[in-house]
């Protein structure tokens, strides 16, 4: 943002506060860098100004984010009268009939919402990259990825357009954006975060709301603003004893962490992600904790299955709905190549698969607990992704080899589903940067509930090894 990007989104609430900016001024200004990182990044699907202004215009509550510019993902995140597409040239035209209860908790909290950031078709990937609106490239290199799917969210943020943005994860999809692009994503516990009106839970409840952020402290009081039951919610994550803000007031006590290095479907770190996590054990025992190699026995093949089981059983229902509003069959020209086949994988599949895995997933829960209680852990570290970001194309929707492309999509993230298949909380740090200069994330998982813990360690560490001062190639702050 011209002029404050070395401030995170507190910071900017600040200087609104004492009146050294006002909010029309910041707008002004991440408006100014959203048209050149646009243009040079590819990162946002629509520019709401008309909307921004008129929130001006209406007044702003008093919030901990009172006018600061916000932007929000293309799934999930409706703001009324505005196009929504899911990232699917099958919703292209679509136009939200409500407010989601995160947006209107997100205005509640002051935020400036200006802008949409690009997803992938329905989240899919781990790559943001679309037949509706294109590839979105990462301001440490634009001929990689910035991660999936809320690499729009990631690219705008890291490339200092705001300091933090609206993200959403069902299998890792704000960790990994902000893995590859430098920043700080937390996916919460299951429950914590709305995900509706009026559906309150999306992939069977594996998927959350939350956002990426530069710095620690703006996760941890945006969830301040947003947590909580949501009308017609089923179940709450465990409510917080404190302001998740208030964790960060303090260095946590020593605590006892798990090396978990190879995940659950066998994959193990290459040499760059091996190396950041033997950088992050030395700082951790420098901070006075323990670090043990350690990891939980899984069934990475009943969990591997039971992804597949219940993402194509879910677009198979969208694809139904699209038909039943088309009056037609969907084809090509609506959904992606790897879209299709889970609609024709989702079609199929008996009744009784989903029930393994809900079962899967289930025993997953347990068994990772009962890890944490045998080893008298506090918290998991593994890598957020097995490699450095990749290159583009190599995990689109539409790849020249499927079978490649299953493989590098399942080994990509490998640690990070099994946190959306439990329910537990995960944050991705951003702890090492690789030889040729991209970032690649560390990421700590806490049991259901213990977002607390995991924003103690990352303002510890935060603290300790800051990262605030990186700047990629492509800044336009």
């Amino acid at each position: 943002m011209k002029g404050f990007g070395e401030y995170d989104a507190t910071g900017l609430a600040a200087l609104v506060k004492s009146k050294d900016v006002s909010p029309t001024e910041l707008l002004d200004a991440a408006l100014e860098s959203a048209g050149e990182a646009g243009d040079k990044l590819n990162c946002f699907s629509k520019i709401f100004e008309d909307h921004a202004r008129a929130q001006l215009k209406s007044g702003l509550p008093d919030g901990p984010f009172t006018g600061v510019p916000f932007a929000v993902k293309d799934l999930g995140a409706r703001l009324k009268g505005l196009p929504i597409t899911n990232g699917s040239r099958a919703f292209k035209d679509n136009v939200a009939d409500m407010d989601a209860t995160l947006v209107k908790r997100q205005r509640e909290a002051g935020l400036v919402i200006f802008a949409q950031t690009t997803s992938p078709e329905f989240g899919l990937t781990t790559s943001t990259e679309s037949a509706l609106y294109g590839q979105t490239r990462n301001p440490w290199d634009t001929s990689r990825t910035s991660g999936g799917s809320s690499g729009g969210a990631s690219a705008t943020v890291a490339s200092g357009v705001i300091p933090m943005a609206h993200a959403s994860d069902g299998g890792g999809s704000i960790r990994i954006p902000a893995a590859c692009t430098g920043l700080v994503g937390l996916k919460p516990s299951r429950g914590r975060v709305p995900m509706g009106p009026p559906i309150s839970e999306n992939w069977f409840g594996l998927s959350t709301n939350h956002c990426v952020s530069r710095s620690v402290r703006d996760s941890a009081a945006l969830l301040d603003a947003t947590h909580g039951m949501e009308p017609g919610a089923r179940y709450v994550a465990p409510p917080p004893e404190r302001p998740f803000l208030s964790a960060l007031d303090a260095d946590p006590k020593p605590l006892r962490i798990a090396l978990w290095q190879t995940a659950p479907n066998g994959m193990t770190p290459d040499n760059e992600a091996q190396a950041g996590l033997e950088s992050t054990r030395k700082l951790l025992e420098s901070l006075g904790h323990t670090v043990i190699e350690a990891g939980p026995t899984l069934d990475g093949e009943a969990l591997g299955k039971g992804m597949m089981m219940m993402v194509s059983s879910s677009m198979a229902s969208i694809a139904d709905e699209r038909e039943a509003h088309f009056g037609r069959k969907i084809g090509p020209e609506d959904f992606e190549p790897v879209s299709l086949r889970f609609v024709e994988l989702g079609r199929t599949i008996p009744m009784g698969e989903l029930v393994k895995t809900n079962n899967a997933f289930s025993e997953a829960a347990y068994a990772l607990e009962t890890f944490m209680d045998g080893g008298k852990f506090d918290l998991l570290l593994a890598p957020t992704l097995s490699q450095p970001p990749v290159e583009l194309g190599l995990l689109s929707l539409d790849p020249a080899d499927f079978d490649a492309y299953g493989e590098l999509i399942g080994n990509f993230a490998a640690w990070c589903p099994v946190f959306n298949q439990t329910g537990w909380p995960a944050i991705s740090l951003p702890l090492h940067w690789t030889k040729s200069g991209l970032p690649l994330g560390m990421m700590f998982g806490a049991r259901l509930g213990r977002e607390d813990l995991l924003y103690a360690l990352a303002g510890q560490i935060e603290r300790a090894a800051p990262w605030a001062d990186r700047r990629p190639p492509n800044w336009f702050a």
